[in-house]
This record gives structure tokens, sequence and C-alpha cells, in this order.
């Protein structure tokens, strides 16, 4: 791939997984509304995601957006969700349309469905022999306003797939953490994403051939209530990590 690819929120977590496995693979273009502390791995844009004349200019000659950017807090309020998460994700897959680009790959998040895991159905679920696997075709049920601007930022994405002929491929994240998952801990034991798994789901949301889709991004754990089979098939994943091999 000759084009950069633009990668907004590059500073947050899920940012810096991507680019600990993938900053020698692509030209990268970084967008975040703070200044890096390090030396990027390429040109390094300051602005906010909701500065729409910022996002178009970033967007210039690039064929893939990962959009990372936006309040990432789990108990965030609704004024901070509706600007950063809703409205930013609307000002990104409007630039990337209106510039031409190919697909955007949006990180969507497990709490846009957290709301699956009721009373009556945890902690067996999150368990090997658990009966609850989320596969991605099921409906949003967020467990926060912050799921709910995720899965906003999914119906946006089928909106422009649908209208625009974006190619668009949503991850709802799951439990993402460097070295280990956490111990005594069965649902982050079931959701959990390693870095090298991470940069790996990511390359191959850049590189597949796909219209829309859902998929989940988990390591492939003995322990898991979402499926990874879709993203297996859709965009080729294939996890190296398992949460058992911590137990």
């Amino acid at each position: 791939m000759d084009d950069p690819v633009l990668l907004t929120g590059a500073a947050g977590r899920v940012g810096q997984a991507i680019l600990g496995g993938l900053a020698d693979e692509y030209e990268w273009r970084l967008l975040d509304r703070d200044p890096p502390t390090g030396d990027p791995p390429g040109e390094f844009v300051v602005a906010d995601v909701t500065d729409e004349e910022a996002v178009r200019e970033a967007m210039e000659g690039v064929s893939v957006v990962i959009h990372l950017a936006g309040d990432p807090r789990p108990e965030a309020p609704w004024d901070s969700v509706l600007t950063n998460n809703i409205d930013g994700t609307k000002i990104v897959y409007e630039a990337a349309v209106d510039a031409g680009v190919d697909r955007v790959v949006f990180a969507s998040s497990n709490h846009a469905v957290g709301a699956y895991e009721t009373d009556d159905r945890t902690p067996e679920m999150y368990r090997p022999q658990g009966d609850v696997l989320l596969d991605g075709t099921e409906l949003p049920r967020p467990s926060n306003l912050y799921g709910v601007s995720k899965a906003a930022g999914e119906t946006l994405g089928r909106y422009y797939h649908d209208h625009h002929d974006l190619s668009v491929c949503c991850v709802r994240i799951g439990n993402l953490t460097e070295d280990h998952p956490p111990i005594d801990y069965e649902r982050g034991q079931a959701m959990w994403l390693s870095y090298r798994d991470c940069a790996h789901l990511f390359d191959r949301a850049i590189r597949a051939d796909y219209g829309y889709e859902i998929v989940y991004g988990i390591s492939d754990n003995d322990r898991k209530y979402y499926s990874i089979e879709h993203a297996r098939d859709v965009l080729g994943y294939e996890p190296r990590d398992n949460s058992a091999e911590f137990d």
C-alpha cells in the first residue's frame, strides 16, 4: 500500500498496540489532540477529532482510516460522548467519503453489547463451558452511554457504507492488556486481547476485502463469550494468544 494510513487517537492504548506491531508496515499519518512524547513513526497531526477542518486536511491522500479517537471512559457523561464519540465519528466518516478514502476501520467496544451480561448469565458465560456466544449479528445492548456512542458509530458506518459505498469494519474491542490478562478476573480473561493480536487484527482489517462488517476483537481464549469466527472468515484473523496460558 503506497498511500498513508490515517490513525486517529494515535497516542491512546489501542493506537500504541497497533503501532507497536505495525510501525514499519505502513506509512502512517497520526492524529491526536495531545502532542507526541517520543519519536512517532510518521507524520503527526496535533488536532481534535471534532475539528472538521483539521480532520479533512489530515484525510488528504490517505486510503485507509483507523478511527480510535474519542472519550474512552466507560463512565463518560452524555455531553462528552455526544461531542467526541458521535459527532467526531460522523466528521471522520464524512471526511473519508469526501476524500475518496477506501475504508474506515472503526474501534467499537465490548460496551456496545455489555447489557447481554445479565445476572442470570454471569459468571457462567465467562467460562469455557458457557452457552452464550455473541457473533456480531446480535443487536447492540449498551451497558453505558459510552457503549451507546459506540453503537452509534457502528450505525453511522452502516449508513456510510450503504449510501456512499465506503468499506467499514467495526471492531468490538475486548479487554486490551499488553503482557497478560487480568488474573482472577473471569470476565477480563474471557474478553482478553493481547497487544500483538490487536496489531494483527487491525492489520487484517487494513488488508482484507469486505463491505460492512462487525467483528469481535479478542484473542483465541478458552474462555470466551464473543465469537472470533467471523473475524477469521472475513479478515483472515489468526490470533496467537490465549488467556488460558496464564491460568
